[in-house]
Formats: C-alpha cells, sequence, structure tokens
C-alpha cells in the first residue's frame, strides 16, 4: 500500500501504539502556549487516546508547540504539544497533540 503524502514516512516502522485509538468527534477549547494563556479558539478531535489526539485546529501551529486543552463536554483541562503536523484540510489544520500526563479519563469514555 503505497504512503501518501501527507502521511508520516516512518508509520510502516513505528512501534505499536500505546494504548486504543478511537474515532471521536469531540469539541475542545486550544488555549495557545498552554492553559491560563488567555488566547484561546474552538477546535475538535478525529481520533483519541490516553495519550493525545488527532486535533483540527483552525490554525496552523508548530511542531513542539504548547497547547492547553479543554474539552468542553467533560470541562476537564490538560496541556499537550503538537508532535505531528498534518495538511490543512476542510474544518482546519491536522494536529497530533501528545498530552504532557497521560489522562485516562479526559475524554470521558471508555477507551
Amino acid at each position: 500500500m503505497p504512503v501518501g503524502k501527507d502521511v508520516p514516512r516512518d508509520i510502516g516502522n513505528r512501534s505499536k501504539r500505546r494504548g486504543p485509538r478511537m474515532n471521536s468527534h469531540v469539541a475542545v477549547v486550544i488555549e495557545w502556549n498552554g492553559i491560563g494563556s488567555g488566547l484561546a479558539e474552538k477546535a475538535f478531535t478525529r481520533v483519541v487516546n490516553n495519550y493525545g489526539c488527532l486535533l483540527v485546529s483552525p490554525s496552523e501551529a508548530e511542531l513542539q508547540q504548547y497547547l492547553g486543552l479543554t474539552n468542553l463536554a467533560t470541562r476537564q483541562a490538560t496541556n499537550g504539544m503538537v508532535i505531528w503536523k498534518g495538511a490543512k484540510r476542510d474544518g482546519g489544520w491536522e494536529l497530533g497533540v501528545e498530552f504532557v500526563a497521560a489522562e485516562s479519563d479526559f475524554w470521558g469514555l471508555d477507551l
């Protein structure tokens, strides 16, 4: 199977993921540069797990940029870092975000 242009090239060589993933559209608020920074906007997820998410952001972010995320359903907040940056698609920029600390109940889902 050929690798697409916006799929990381090393995806076939990566070890198994740390935990299960779930396709899930969750509304979140992104706080640029971490929780309490004051600069925030709404976004949503496409895939979630206990270690992070695939986030769709209306604004572009840089790799290794810190973000604060607030789950609008559970009202929980956590910090994460952009570890993968995809292409801009309908709805915004695809960003792989890894939580600074694993959050087993952040999404309010059984994963």
